[in-house]
């Protein structure tokens, strides 16, 4: 009898760790939300600088992508997928800032050779991190999510995948939407 109830129960306990992953894994603010203002270090073509969100945002809308670690190979491609369309968003009147866990040393490398001096990266605090629901576990590493925010500081687009590609052209179009 004791087997008869330890199966269903251990697979109720597993059912149960896989709903709580799958929703922490999706859990990243919704359309429609105030984006959580931030401070943050940053680096720009290898120099270091103060990034605030509400004086980005006093120039345009803001393209904020969170990405795990930078030199990894699919943060390399994004932040040159994101390089590459800079004259875009430029011209659509949006500025691009990536974030991620790295100390601001590793930034500085990333935002010359992989950034290509085109946009900013970020430090992502632990505080940062949270406030945007971007934790991947416990690791200190974020998940892959882009945000568009609007001048009004609300959240017009989420994009939250681990393949890096598309958040490039989705992001660009939620920018380009802003304008219509």
């Amino acid at each position: 009898m004791k087997r008869s109830i330890i199966a269903p129960l251990a697979a109720l306990a597993l059912a149960g760790i896989a709903a709580v992953t799958v929703t922490s894994a999706s859990a990243e603010l919704p359309k429609g939300a105030k984006a959580p203002g931030f401070s943050t270090t940053a680096a720009l073509a290898g120099k270091e600088f103060g990034f605030n969100l509400k004086s980005a945002l006093a120039k345009g809308p803001v393209v904020l992508y969170f990405y795990p670690k930078a030199f990894t190979s699919g943060c390399t491609l994004e932040a040159n997928a994101f390089a590459d369309a800079m004259p875009k968003f430029k011209a659509a009147g949006a500025s691009v800032i990536g974030m991620s866990g790295d100390d601001i040393a590793t930034l500085k490398r990333f935002s010359r050779e992989e950034c290509r001096d085109a946009f900013p990266v970020g430090v992502a605090s632990a505080k940062i991190i949270a406030a945007y629901d971007v934790a991947m576990g416990k690791s200190g590493l974020t998940t892959r999510t882009s945000y568009v925010i609007a001048q009004d500081g609300r959240i017009v687009a989420v994009h939250s995948d681990s393949d890096y590609r598309g958040h490039v052209d989705k992001t660009l179009a939620a920018v380009r939407s802003l304008k219509k």
